[in-house]
């Protein structure tokens, strides 16, 4: 890709559907475990012990996403991916490391049972499950790192078939369990993930390979060249991740203090879930930015505007109209109170799906800056204003329950972006960066 090629709404439409396609599809892979697991003689504990050690693997997992957006903005020739691959082995080393501790050492009966609340019963089943779900780990980085570089090289169809191929394997590895009559742990659970990922895995390494293959050995203008330059943008990153992981429990242990806890505790997940679902498709914005923002900002910052406003909409369409029962209650199977509930906090949300879209949009030029300390920056107004309004509403409003999460959580985005705005406005007539200390600019147009 070159800066003199012209740029459409088409091209930039071909390269995003298939990147919002695979990141909605998603979904599909939780919804075939669960049903599976739910064909159990008893799902209540499978279940269980499958979603808990799932939320343990969550922890590890966005900062591998992370290696995904590290090699957008970063790889362009071999020698820099090489770089990559070195500080990518040292955070898989770490993150291995921690599940041989936790599966394999009293490490993991601490984790679970105290950090987690998991009970005496429930403990022995939810470290067998991490027992294979801590090698995702392996896979999850494989696939990360490869589409990094399918992204930059508009092959992005790649990110959907591979999301096909995993899906199509998690179904018929669900059905010989099904049919076999071997649902009888959560385990189950882990293998059918870790074999999808791993065929995800294994179609973006063979594509991602194949295109790594024809980069040049090392682009003359280009000053990654070493693990450092690579570590210097990825750190804040790394950092800003650690910050990010508190906010999910946070929320959750101070709507403990509200005066409905259980309806609120499930009515922020309900409701959340549902947002989130909304979101899925317009998740890869910074993408956009970091791959043509150069070629033709004006259009970009159309085609942003244009997008960013629908999950938005579609959030209203479901708040604020009819349509918000009916989909709780056929779509999720919610009834009664918490119905009532989960429609009042998805009410709540209306700004979280306003502001994020144009926060992605925000960060992808911050990643095309390398001004990755920015985010870390960012992250942590967002945690400081969500504590800071959660406190205040559970003491003034504990009877909001589930819309005093969404209200924090709304407003610690609306500070991240804030903070994110303020720092683009500051530099916005500064090139773009890489995380190299000579401050040259890096060729960022593929």
């Amino acid at each position: 890709m070159t800066s003199s090629e012209p740029l459409s709404w088409r091209r930039l439409f071909a390269f995003f559907v298939p990147l919002g396609i695979s990141a909605s599809l998603v979904t599909i892979s939780h919804v075939i475990i669960n049903s599976t697991l739910a064909r159990s003689a008893h799902p209540e504990t499978v279940i269980a012990s499958y979603a808990i050690a799932g939320s343990l693997l969550t922890l590890t997992e966005r900062p591998s996403t992370l290696l995904r957006q590290t090699c957008s903005a970063l790889v362009r020739d071999r020698l820099s991916f090489q770089a990559l691959t070195f500080v990518t082995k040292i955070f898989l080393a770490c993150v291995l490391l921690i599940g041989f501790l936790i599966v394999y050492s009293p490490v993991g009966t601490v984790v679970f049972k105290y950090l987690f609340g998991v009970s005496p019963d429930l403990l022995t089943k939810v470290i067998d499950v991490y027992e294979i779900l801590m090698y995702v780990s392996i896979f999850s980085v494989i696939r990360n790192i490869y589409q990094g570089i399918i992204i930059t090289n508009n092959r992005t169809k790649w990110l959907t078939i591979g999301m096909l191929f995993r899906l199509g394997g998690m179904y018929g590895l669900s059905l010989y369990f099904i049919y076999t009559d071997s649902i009888n742990s959560g385990r189950v659970g882990a293998i059918i993930f870790a074999a999808g990922m791993m065929i995800e895995a294994l179609v973006s390494f063979l594509e991602g390979n194949s295109i790594k293959r024809s980069m040049p050995a090392k682009l003359e203008d280009h000053p990654v060249e070493s693990k450092g330059d690579v570590f210097r943008f990825y750190k804040p990153l790394l950092l800003s991740s650690f910050v990010a992981l508190f906010i999910g429990p946070v929320i959750n242990i101070v709507l403990g203090k509200t005066t409905g806890i259980a309806l609120a505790i499930s009515s922020f997940a309900v409701a959340s879930s549902l947002m989130q679902l909304m979101l899925s498709f317009f998740t890869y914005i910074h993408q956009i930015v970091l791959n043509f923002y150069q070629i033709d900002a004006k259009l970009v910052k159309k085609f942003a505007l244009v997008t960013g406003f629908i999950p938005f909409a579609m959030t209203v369409s479901i708040a604020y109209t009819p349509l918000g029962p009916w989909v709780l209650e056929n779509v999720m199977s919610v009834q009664g109170n918490l119905l009532q509930q989960s429609l009042w906090t998805l009410r709540a949300f209306v700004l979280f799906p306003l502001i994020s879209p144009f926060l992605d949009f925000s960060n992808g030029l911050i990643l095309l800056r390398g001004q990755t300390k920015t985010m870390f920056r960012s992250q942590s107004a967002n945690a400081i204003c969500t504590v800071i309004v959660l406190l205040i509403l559970v003491t003034i409003f504990p009877a909001w329950n589930g819309m005093i999460g969404a209200v924090a959580q709304s407003l610690g985005l609306l500070a991240e972006l804030i903070i994110v705005w303020l720092v683009i406005r500051r530099t916005q007539k500064e090139p773009s960066m890489s995380a190299a200390p000579s401050g040259k600019s890096p060729s960022l147009k593929g």
